[in-house]
């Protein structure tokens, strides 16, 4: 019996798939990642997620709640078709050179090629997350420094050129290197659900995907509130100079270790959704391509 030629989808086919994740991503998640921002930067304003929300609604109306969507609307696209395209070239790359002699790619190349994914991304995902962040502390008249996302690009760039759009790579680093737990847990949960249910490959990828990205925030997440910590600082006067100012700043200003989780409850609420929808689209994608 001849074996099946295995089908490898052509090289370009992950970035196109990233596009439509991207895009169902920011749709599904926008309103839960502000209401996460506000939490993690805001001295006291909110006593938590719920009356979060209910503030921003009542202030701000739903509009409060989608403001900095552009950046992640435009950036959201760019940033998974980065991701999962090199994603992609990533896992071709570690099963010829690591694994060649495996039918299968083990877990751990999984993580391998998940933690380049993250390193890759992050130089396309520090200044749009960056300008994404600003834009959702803006409360009011008072604190509002930036009319849009061009505006804010442009005062940035003006201020220190790329050095300042980019304070917030080193700690974007440091929060996506936790992809390795992502595209670990995603490939355990797509093979555990494949052996154990007859679910069709659309709803493996949807679970898979949703819980993959919980495990993900759980470990990722002291480090996302430090990144957002150190992206919202004062541009003309900043008070954190070190990603270490920033870690004693949330632990000192923000009641100790509990500093690190404000924000997660909309945080775990958006990942699963969210990401089980992007992740289905994507795999959706790859499937036509």
């Amino acid at each position: 019996m001849v074996e099946e030629e295995v089908r490898h989808p052509p090289r370009y086919a992950g970035f196109i798939a990233g596009v439509f994740s991207g895009m169902m991503k920011n749709a599904v998640g926008h309103p839960f990642d502000s209401v996460k921002v506000r939490l993690q930067t805001s001295d006291g304003r909110f006593k938590g997620p719920l009356d979060c929300t209910l503030k921003t609604l009542r202030y701000e109306g739903i509009r409060g709640l989608y403001k900095g969507f552009t950046p992640p609307l435009v950036g959201w696209v760019l940033m998974d078709s980065v991701m999962l395209g090199s994603l992609t070239v990533y896992r071709r790359l570690v099963k010829d050179y690591i694994y060649p002699d495996e039918k299968k790619m083990p877990v751990i190349g999984h993580s391998l090629a998940g933690l380049g994914a993250g390193i890759t991304v992050s130089f396309v995902a520090a200044p749009i997350e960056q300008l994404k962040a600003r834009l959702q502390v803006q409360y009011d008249a008072k604190s509002k420094v930036y009319t849009g996302p061009i505006d804010c690009l442009v005062k940035l760039v003006k201020h220190d050129g790329l050095r300042t759009i980019y304070k917030g790579l080193i700690p974007t680093m440091i929060f996506r290197s936790n992809f390795v737990v992502l595209w670990a847990a995603y490939e355990v949960l797509t093979n555990w659900f494949k052996a154990n249910t007859q679910l069709s490959n659309a709803a493996i990828n949807f679970w898979a995907g949703g819980f993959s990205a919980s495990c993900f925030w759980v470990t990722a997440y002291p480090a996302d509130v430090v990144k957002n910590v150190i992206m919202t600082d004062s541009v003309e006067n900043p008070k954190l100079k070190k990603y270490s100012d920033a870690v004693k700043y949330v632990y000192n200003e923000r009641g100790g270790l509990r500093g690190f989780t404000r924000g997660f409850v909309p945080s775990i609420l958006r990942s699963f959704p969210a990401n089980a929808a992007a992740l289905a689209t994507f795999e959706a994608v790859m499937r036509l391509l």
